[in-house]
């Protein structure tokens, strides 16, 4: 089993031939409200890896609230345990630019108003053993509690470091397995990061210090991760990006859903990998999110 405690967001997307400066307005070409929220997506994307997946979160009683839970209730992933709160639904305003490249900018909203007894009544129905997912869309005080709590009752726990806040450092020692893109890990490591050398010799200090499973995804070239003092590598997929947002959540939920099956590590970052790849070929965080059989498509896997 795999339990989610993180965001829950409507996204509120617009299209544009380019992502505008500081100052500047450029004329957008197309705009729409999709559900999003990092903690929802990581929900989603292992549920279609095929985990069973409990979403932990909380919504506005407002005119997102429907909107923002409707493709993971559709989907059928477990949102039993989101609560409802006066505050408004999170909401995330994203630009997308032709070339696939976005900017974000996030209100919490309802995000910030989960609890410890959120957290105590997850982890109760938990065994040791199974997964807590984890994002830094809600309070970081939160997410140390989390993680805390799981270490003490056996729960094996995976943190991605997104958003990079300067929470980070102290946070991730906490968890089992860490999960970062370039830009993360480099707040991560404290140090400008600037050949794949360089990447690789930090990622091992790091893995050395603590035993801790990292990894890093790459973008175009894919994901490496340190695991029981080995380097890992696993490529992405030659693709012509339409939408890169969601493809890191995209990465986690596969990643953590294979570990979750018992698949190894070389298979799970190889399904992640192709998962996140598949994921920028649509456009939307959650609609673009693959399914366990597109994922197979690219694999000798059996069905």
């Amino acid at each position: 089993m795999i339990a989610v405690l993180g965001s829950i967001n409507i996204d509120l997307v617009a299209r544009s031939t380019r992502l505008p400066r500081p100052g500047e307005t450029v004329a957008g070409s197309s705009a729409q409200s999709v559900p999003g929220g990092k903690g929802a997506n990581q929900a989603l994307a292992a549920h279609r890896a095929g985990a069973a997946v409990r979403m932990i979160g909380a919504v506005g009683r407002d005119m997102f609230r429907e909107a923002a839970l409707s493709i993971l209730d559709a989907d059928g992933v477990d949102i039993s345990a989101v609560r409802h709160t006066e505050k408004t639904t999170g909401i995330a305003v994203i630009m997308i630019g032709e070339d696939g490249e976005n900017m974000i900018t996030i209100v919490v909203g309802a995000n910030d108003d989960l609890t410890e007894a959120d957290v105590d009544k997850t982890l109760t129905a938990m065994a040791a053993g199974d997964i807590l997912m984890l994002q830094l869309e809600i309070p970081a005080k939160l997410v140390e509690y989390a993680l805390r709590l799981a270490r003490a009752r056996g729960i094996r726990t995976v943190l991605n470091i997104a958003p990079a806040t300067l929470d980070v450092p102290y946070l991730a020692p906490l968890a089992d397995i860490l999960i970062a893109n370039e830009t993360e890990f480099e707040l991560l490591a404290a140090q400008r990061l600037s050949s794949s050398e360089a990447q690789r010799e930090a990622l091992l200090n790091l893995h050395a210090r603590n035993g801790q499973t990292i990894v890093v995804t790459l973008g175009a070239q894919g994901a490496m991760a340190a695991v029981e003092g080995n380097i890992l590598h696993a490529d992405g997929l030659a693709i012509s990006p339409i939408d890169t947002v969601g493809a890191g959540d995209t990465f986690c939920g596969y990643f953590a859903a294979a570990l979750d099956r018992g698949d190894s590590p070389e298979i799970a970052l190889r399904d992640a990998a192709i998962a996140g790849s598949l994921a920028c070929l649509h456009p939307g965080a959650q609609t673009g999110i693959p399914r366990h059989a597109d994922i197979r498509v690219h694999t000798n896997d059996p069905a």
